[in-house]
């Protein structure tokens, strides 16, 4: 099975070549796989793992341990495919679960329709990111503590900075003031705060350059 030598990443080369001995004609086998279904795919290293990538979407990884290795096709589309074939496993880190030999892999085959149809789906359009991030979690507003509102309320520079604050700004003031156990370490965090923020600085300005 001969590859066009643009398509070889070196780094997937070391990768495959720093495997255990029972490891590398497994990963070698799946590599050849993937560029004989999709000869466009790119090679990547993520997250420490040889990648492929077809238009800028992982179409699957392999990889490599003491004594299995793995091979995943990523998306919800190809996880149905797997999962109606009674083949997706959550083992192993991967889609086929532990391979331990090349007897454990399926047919070539069966394997070069999967990876033909994984390449379908994202040449298709159904597939436009490589895994789907649910909606980004808002926190609510600080709730400012009294004492922080009421000196706020005296130093009209110091209210306008707090207001123009973002919420993360805001909220680690009210934090670093409500956390206070005694009555008189409050006063003194009430104080500086508000001798920071009228300066334009965040709770924690002297981190922040470092």
């Amino acid at each position: 099975m001969k590859i066009d030598a643009p398509a070889m990443n070196p780094k997937v080369d070391a990768y495959i070549a720093k495997a255990q001995p029972f490891a590398q004609p497994i990963l070698t086998h799946l590599r050849e796989l993937v560029h004989k279904a999709s000869p466009d795919v790119e090679e990547e290293i993520k997250w420490g793992m040889p990648s492929f990538v077809l238009r800028g979407v992982i179409l699957g990884h392999i990889a490599a341990f003491k004594q299995h290795c793995s091979a995943g096709f990523w998306g919800p589309e190809m996880r149905a495919v797997l999962e109606a074939d009674g083949l997706q496993s959550d083992g192993g880190m991967g889609s086929l679960g532990r391979i331990a030999s090349l007897k454990d892999l399926p047919p070539d085959k069966v394997l070069l329709g999967y990876y033909r149809q994984a390449a379908v789906f994202i040449d298709s359009g159904q597939r436009t990111k490589s895994f789907a991030r649910g909606p980004k979690k808002t926190r609510p507003a600080p709730e400012v503590p009294a004492e922080l509102a009421a000196a706020l309320k005296k130093n009209k520079t110091a209210a306008k900075v707090f207001a123009e604050f973002t919420a993360s700004a805001q909220r680690e003031y009210s934090e670093w003031i409500a956390e206070a156990k005694r009555p008189e370490t409050k006063e003194k965090r009430v104080a500086q705060a508000v001798e920071w923020i009228a300066e334009g600085k965040q709770r924690n300005w002297k981190y922040q350059n470092c």
